[in-house]
């Protein structure tokens, strides 16, 4: 396939996926009240080996082709897997700017109990599933440990979707009420300490004790320059932006560089270049820079670069390696241990924090959806080759079904609200 063919091809896989996005989820906004993004992740597996290459796998192939004649993945693919990487960038980016650290201390005490119950009980029932099952089912790579392994699927286990959550209030209107910030705050921390944790694990993983110690502290270093000089740069670009009543092509040209630099640097050291990218979102000061940037990074992210992510995911996702009765049953308990971990757990903890019963049971529904936080940190695993397909898969659909879940199981608890009374705070 030369350049020219290339090009053409990679339009047409483009189009097909935006469309089949666009049309997936504007059926599960419409009939079943979910969000684009969870259509988005139900259309990257529809158009994968899970039902397109099972019902017409000619089409799928001439479609989609993953690998050459010869083997390696086939050059479409890389390209796709390649816009899609700098748009998860941009769009933890976005997840970074989003995150309120003001938010997080007006309920800190509160949302570090119902963190702390969404991270420690997840995680140690995905480290004793791990233990149950290792090494059976090939579901890690062989060189990885079963230590790494529980690390990892604990770290998998702790996640929330916090962007997913993040939406879910706003659209709910409850972004200023004791519940919404209460939420907000618990999922983002709980995603910080399983972004560590996957960094841990990714470094661990690898055979060089070098390569380990470069990871994490190329990381915590570049954190801490991010977040002292980075945001000091960022000050005056902002009081620029501020001046001029408009964000110039040069302020959002420098914003855009130091992001590409933070990715590339995050990625060179082994962190992974989403974490670079958040932890530069961070450092944006509130106002008219952070909302600027918003405006004009995200319709472009998440209507264009997003939906290729989760076909890429999708593609990935071969449900027929889930073969027997032993995975189906391995698959189920992963789902079990995913919403009593998160969704039980942190409904007890809002509700030892005198919250009332059915704004605990609203928030433990709002912390067990995983989304595409769980999507970013399974591809890293398979990338960076600690877990195979197999487990890949599993997890998946788990992060489907326990997503499905959340906007319409809070719907449901809160439809019987008091008239009146404020959803979020106390009836």
């Amino acid at each position: 396939m030369n350049d020219l063919q290339l090009g053409i091809h990679v339009f047409l896989q483009i189009a097909i996926i935006l469309a089949v996005c666009r049309l997936i989820g504007w059926l599960g906004r419409r009939f079943l009240g979910q969000t684009q993004v969870v259509g988005e992740m139900i259309a990257g597996v529809c158009l994968g080996p899970s039902l397109l290459g099972a019902v017409a796998p000619q089409l799928s192939d001439a479609l989609f082709p993953l690998t050459l004649p010869g083997g390696g993945r086939h050059p479409t693919i890389q390209v796709v897997y390649a816009i899609s990487q700098v748009g998860l960038s941009l769009y933890m980016f976005l997840v970074g700017v989003d995150l309120d650290i003001n938010l997080l201390r007006s309920r800190a005490k509160g949302a570090l109990a119902v963190s702390a119950s969404g991270i420690v009980v997840p995680f140690i029932l995905g480290i004793g599933l791990v233990h149950l099952v290792y090494p059976r089912f090939g579901l890690f790579e062989p060189h990885v440990g079963v230590d790494q392994a529980a690390l990892y699927m604990g770290a998998a286990m702790c996640i929330t979707a916090f962007p997913m959550l993040a939406r879910i209030i706003r659209e709910k209107g409850i972004s200023g009420t004791s519940m919404g910030t209460l939420a907000l705050s618990a999922g983002a921390m709980d995603d910080v300490v399983a972004w560590v944790g996957l960094a841990v694990v990714v470094a661990s993983t690898k055979s060089n004790p070098s390569y380990a110690w470069l990871a994490i502290g190329g990381g915590i270093l570049y954190a801490i320059f991010m977040l002292t000089v980075g945001k000091a740069l960022f000050r005056k670009v902002a009081q620029a932006v501020e001046k001029a009543n408009e964000m110039s092509a040069d302020a959002f040209a420098v914003v855009l560089i130091v992001v590409m630099l933070g990715s590339w640097f995050t990625d060179l050291v082994g962190v992974y270049a989403v974490f670079g990218a958040f932890i530069c979102g961070t450092a944006i000061p509130k106002g008219a820079l952070a909302e600027g940037l918003k405006e004009k990074i995200e319709p472009f992210v998440v209507s264009f670069m997003l939906p290729l992510f989760f076909v890429f995911s999708g593609l990935n996702t071969k449900m027929g390696l889930i073969d027997s009765p032993e995975l189906w049953t391995f698959a189920l308990a992963a789902l079990g241990v995913a919403v009593f971990g998160k969704g039980v757990s942190c409904t007890l903890a809002a509700r030892a924090n005198k919250e009332p019963w059915r704004e605990s049971f609203a928030i433990g529904t709002l912390m067990n959806s995983r989304g595409l936080m769980e999507l970013i940190i399974l591809n890293i695993g398979l990338q960076q080759g600690v877990i195979t397909q197999r487990l890949y898969t599993v997890l998946v659909l788990m992060a489907v079904i326990t997503t499905l879940m959340a906007s319409p199981l809070y719907s449901w608890i809160m439809e019987k609200k008091r008239p009146g009374v404020p959803a979020g705070e106390p009836a």
